[in-house]
């Protein structure tokens, strides 16, 4: 392990104390675990990635109805027929 310092404001060695003792383990080790929790969930695709994940998805559910936006109740009236009437 590589030895390192840091500075804590007194209200961070205060929780991070409480949370160490809560588990029953050392801060150093919650501040371990806590800096892989970081750096696990910072591995987030980028920005454009992530727009091409969305973009791929255009257009799967298309009905191939040009009026859906328009006339949506009808539609639903043929599936569901005039229950609520």
């Amino acid at each position: 392990m590589i030895r390192t310092q840091i500075q804590l404001t007194e209200e961070q060695a205060r929780r991070l104390k409480a949370i160490a003792q809560e588990r029953g383990i050392s801060v150093a080790e919650v501040i371990r675990q806590s800096i892989d929790l970081l750096t696990r969930s910072s591995k987030q695709p980028a920005m454009a990635e992530k727009r091409l994940r969305a973009l791929s998805i255009v257009g799967i559910g298309a009905s191939g109805e040009s009026d859906l936006a328009t006339d949506h109740d009808r539609y639903l009236a043929e599936v569901y027929g005039n229950r609520g009437q």
